[in-house]
């Protein structure tokens, strides 16, 4: 090699370390700069109530890339004291662990020149971010004026931050909610966050294609259960997805539903109510308004959705529960009740089973009602004054297959504004055989429709809290029903046939219009029993128009009690008549002896009926505990 070559390598090398040396020297020399303004600014965008930590960062100024080795961001439990006395402190606290934080293309004279902070990509590697969460009441008045903007914390130090780009890879997120001292607490593992474009300036606070200072925010949660704080129910799901800029939060096999099974709940419970299982294939809210939750924690959407799910709701009469009011208990003054504002446009129900179910307590037998394949939409789910204002009704439109047989339609209005919960509802089911009711009648009433034809009902309602009117009409010919025995230790039922033909033939009508053509309506004026609940509410009121239609008003009714009464005691009386002459023929009893000895035996009865009626009860609950939970 010539020495001229010598000579340029030589010169060359000599650049290239010099400026190494450079970069090195600066990198460190500015590394304190950087810690003391990474520290000011969250202290001064946070009030002093955050502060800041790492073992160590690494500046490299060729690439303008920054590396942060285990970061901390811890809150001052002092200074979140103090905020609390001045009822200044916020609801949520948070302390956030990072095992690496990593920047490209940091630029450090513009941080320090222009006052301007650019950032091409930040990656967190590894965070753990744990949020207390203690309502303060103060948190939910009127606000006490403006609150102080981002950006204004910040302009002193930064007159912008720009950032094109984060992502959060596998973050433990835990949530700790604080109410009345007692901690509960769930965790998720392995969240995944992408932001683009975060822009803090004096214009981002009032973009409104921004949330958050930013673009968009993607999340995407994996599959979690949390338990409820009594410990009888769990939510669980097996996805949830977000994302700001689709505005859409969409979540897979939602499922709530109780820890134990039914058996197992109704004994540790030791009471009655309830026990209900929910679950949901997809639920899916478009339109979704990020910044209303953000800036007002309000929770609105343009459309719900619904999708291929059910709603199971069991109870055992065996346990009882004390009666307590249901005034102002109805759906919609429930959402009224709502601490959380709401506000959905339309909210679409897609293919959802509805099913409820019952175990008597007489004869530990359990009877279902269900309304499969239900589809609708209810519009202005709201509990919003401002909203409210412009429309003040509820409207919900949907249509079921009735015991999956007949097609029921109904049109529910609820006023939401109404103080005493008004609201009306319509509807028509069509043709379908009636013995499919045997499912719910036969084993909580014992009785059983032999046959029947069903072309119409058609019912108008109109109620409140307190009282239903309306009128109900029922097309139908061909009605029979059988009275039926107790089961016997076959199980199997017996029919009682003179008190079924005895109804049948004086008290029920077999056809509506009759067979004179005389048609029948139902005109309902029905109180409310303020212990009923919404539904066995609506219930009881068009069972009111079912029994006109059937000719059995209130008169016909204590003439069918009294009727059964009077052939119960003939055919009994015959029993003890033919008892009672076999015993005279047998062996000569005084008629106190044979009173005595009927005592006895109707004593032998009852208790045999009893201890019956506790083998169906243990053979009952055996059966439940085979079932899975929730099932």
């Amino acid at each position: 090699m010539k020495p001229i070559f010598k000579w340029i390598l030589g010169i060359v090398a000599f650049i290239l370390l010099a400026l190494a040396g450079g970069i090195w020297y600066f990198s460190n020399k500015w590394k304190p700069l950087l810690d003391t303004k990474i520290k000011q600014l969250v202290s001064q965008a946070t009030d002093n109530l955050y502060t800041i930590k790492y073992d160590d960062i690494h500046v490299n100024l060729l690439l303008g890339n920054i590396t942060i080795d285990n970061l901390h961001l811890v809150s001052d439990s002092s200074i979140y004291k103090k905020l609390e006395l001045v009822k200044k402190a916020p609801d949520n606290r948070f302390e956030i662990s990072i095992n690496r934080l990593k920047i490209k293309s940091f630029g450090i004279r513009r941080v320090l020149m222009d006052k301007e902070l650019f950032l091409n990509d930040i990656t967190v590697e590894r965070p753990t971010i744990h949020v207390i969460n203690e309502v303060h009441r103060y948190n939910d008045t009127v606000s006490r004026g403006p609150k102080k903007p981002l950006y204004e914390k910040i302009k002193d130090n930064l007159k912008k931050i720009q950032v094109r780009a984060v992502n959060l890879n596998d973050i433990d997120f835990k949530y700790t909610q604080v109410q009345k001292g007692v901690y509960q607490d769930f965790e998720v593992k392995k969240v995944k966050v992408r932001i683009d474009d975060v822009l803090i300036d004096s214009t981002s606070e009032h973009d409104r294609q921004r949330f958050y200072h930013t673009k968009m925010i993607d999340i995407e949660v994996p599959g979690f259960t949390y338990k409820t704080p009594d410990g009888f129910y769990k939510v669980n799901f097996d996805q949830l997805k977000i994302n700001s800029k689709n505005r859409n939060v969409l979540l897979t096999k939602v499922a709530y539903q109780p820890t134990l099974n039914k058996a197992a709940y109704y004994r540790k419970k030791g009471e009655g109510g309830s026990y209900m299982v929910l679950k949901m294939d997809t639920l899916l809210l478009t339109g979704f308004n990020f910044a209303e939750l953000s800036r007002d924690k309000k929770i609105y959407a343009q459309n719900a959705r619904l999708k291929n799910g059910s709603l199971s709701i069991y109870s055992d009469k065996h346990y009882k529960s004390p009666p307590t009011s249901q005034i102002g208990n109805a759906p919609h003054m429930k959402l009224m009740q709502m601490s959380t504002r709401l506000g959905i446009d339309s909210l679409i129900l897609d293919n959802i089973g509805i099913a409820y179910s019952e175990m008597s307590d007489e004869y530990s037998q359990i009877g279902t009602i269900t309304f499969d394949h239900t589809y609708g939409t209810i519009l202005n789910v709201t509990n919003d004054s401002t909203k409210l204002l412009k429309q003040k009704l509820m409207r919900a439109n949907l249509s079921s297959n009735f015991m999956n047989a007949g097609k029921l339609s109904t049109n529910f209005v609820f006023d939401m504004t109404s103080k005493v919960g008004a609201y009306t509802y319509k509807g028509t089911l069509g043709k379908m055989d009636l013995t499919v009711v045997n499912k719910m009648i036969r084993p909580l009433l014992n009785v059983e429709v032999k046959s029947g034809n069903l072309s119409q009902i058609t019912f108008d309602i109109w109620a409140n809290d307190y009282r239903s009117k309306g009128t109900f009409k029922m097309d139908y010919d061909d009605l029979k029903v059988n009275i039926l025995s107790e089961a016997g230790d076959d199980g199997r039922r017996e029919k009682k046939g003179l008190l079924s033909f005895m109804i049948n033939q004086v008290l029920f009508n077999p056809g509506n219009p009759d067979l004179y053509g005389k048609y029948t309506v139902g005109h309902i004026n029905k109180r409310r029993d303020p212990n009923h609940p919404f539904f066995k509410a609506m219930w009881q009121t068009l069972l009111v128009g079912i029994k006109q239609c059937v000719g059995l008003g209130p008169e016909r009714e204590a003439k069918l009690m009294n009727t059964a009464g009077k052939v119960e005691k003939v055919v009994g009386g015959i029993s003890k008549a033919k008892k009672m002459i076999s015993s005279i023929f047998k062996k000569h009893k005084t008629p106190e002896e044979l009173l005595k000895e009927e005592k006895e035996d109707e004593a032998k009865e009852a208790a045999k009926i009893e201890e019956k009626r506790k083998r169906d009860r243990e053979k009952a609950e055996k059966e439940l505990e085979k079932e899975g939970t929730g099932n």
